[in-house]
């Protein structure tokens, strides 16, 4: 008899789970592959900001020299820039100076002026005109000698034709001027030595005249007659004198020998002159300190000076600077400097039409030392020959 058992088939994993796992592994997957794009991309944006290597060279072959590749020689400094050439100014031509001179001298008033237009504007020439017109000359320091002369010829030649001819009045005292003023003295500066020597031209005067300005402004006219021309730096007491000698210098191209402040002055003027004798120059200039007239220890430093000067080389010039507004006390300054220092010639300073510029015949006619310049202003280029007819020109406003 056979036996029959009825067995019930059961799945093993429920429907339902096995759906669930599905879904399970396929968010994994794709979670996978989310990630290995996103590691990709990463990996690629950080290749492209990594700057690419150079390749290794590959190891050359056992027993086979490698070639040698020259290697650069490392670059030699760059030179420093060359400095400028330092540039020099051209002066003025002497020819020119005196008419611009001229003209700034008749552009102001002056005392010869006035004087003239009050003679020639009076009705009649009695006693009190000519008192006034003599009066005016002697407060222009023309000196009572010379006043007297002028007065004297004017009352004789205007008696004779009348003050009516106005430019007969003029003509005459341009003429007597001329004469006071000398027109026969020698104004031409020695700039040439002797037996091949340098010139030398020694400046002198009174304090606070400009000496070492005057000295500068000579070396430019020296320079603008194509002299070759070396500077000496005497004035070793006054703070910055040498300083502001050098610089004048350095304008035309001139070199300046100066001395430790304080120095002897006497020394410094002796290497000036030894040195300009050893580069062959024309002219050496020598700028000494201002000092008083009746100072008689200084007066003998500056006697000093001379001597030793001319133990290497004699000197051809020595100017007195006077200032034209100090009037005869120029005078006394000029006797005492002229004992001392033998004098050659006078630069007047400062004689613009304020100034009292008779003091050009009293100085004349007192030394027999002619003037030789006469600056007018503060430009580099305002000091000129002295000229008797452009000086008289000057007076009169002409």
């Amino acid at each position: 008899m056979a036996i029959t058992y009825d067995v019930a088939v059961v799945p093993l994993i429920d429907p339902a789970l096995l759906a669930v796992l599905a879904v399970v592994v396929l968010a994994a997957a794709t979670l996978a592959v989310v990630l290995f794009v996103r590691a990709r991309r990463v990996r690629e944006l950080q290749t492209r900001r990594r700057p690419s290597l150079p390749a290794p060279a590959p190891a050359p072959d056992a027993g086979v020299e490698a070639p040698t590749l020259p290697t650069a020689e490392p670059a030699a400094p760059a030179a420093p820039a060359p400095a400028p050439a330092p540039t020099t100014e051209r002066p003025e031509a002497a020819g020119t100076r005196m008419a611009r001179l001229r003209r700034r001298l008749a552009g102001s008033a002056n005392p010869f002026a006035k004087a003239l237009a009050g003679l020639l504007s009076s009705d009649r020439l009695d006693a009190d005109t000519w008192d006034d017109f003599e009066a005016t000359l002697i407060g222009a320091d023309l000196g009572v000698g010379p006043t007297t002369e002028l007065v004297t010829t004017l009352r004789r030649e205007l008696a004779i034709d009348g003050v009516a001819d106005a430019g007969k009045a003029r003509e005459v005292l341009r003429t007597e001027l001329v004469r006071l003023a000398d027109p026969t003295l020698d104004r031409a500066l020695n700039a040439t030595g002797a037996d091949g020597l340098p010139a030398v031209v020694l400046v002198v005067g009174v304090n606070g005249t400009g000496k070492t300005t005057t000295v500068g402004k000579l070396a430019r006219l020296l320079v603008a007659e194509g002299k070759t021309v070396l500077l000496g730096a005497a004035d070793t007491f006054r703070a910055a004198a040498a300083d502001q000698l050098t610089t004048w210098g350095d304008r035309v191209g001139v070199r300046t020998v100066r001395g430790p402040e304080g120095g002897d002055p006497a020394s410094v003027a002796f290497d000036a002159v030894t040195q300009g004798v050893a580069e062959g120059v024309d002219v050496v200039l020598v700028d000494t300190a201002g000092r008083l007239h009746n100072k008689a220890n200084l007066m003998d430093e500056l006697g000093k000076i001379r001597r030793v000067i001319e133990k290497k080389a004699p000197v051809t010039e020595c100017l007195l600077l006077l200032d034209a507004t100090t009037g005869q006390n120029g005078l006394v300054q000029a006797r005492v400097f002229d004992e001392v220092t033998d004098l050659t010639g006078i630069v007047l300073s400062k004689l613009d039409g304020s100034a009292k510029g008779g003091i050009v015949v009293q100085v004349q006619r007192e030394l027999g030392v002619p003037v030789k310049f006469v600056g007018l202003g503060e430009g580099v280029d305002d000091l000129a020959p002295f000229t008797a007819e452009g000086f008289v020109a000057g007076l009169l406003g002409e």
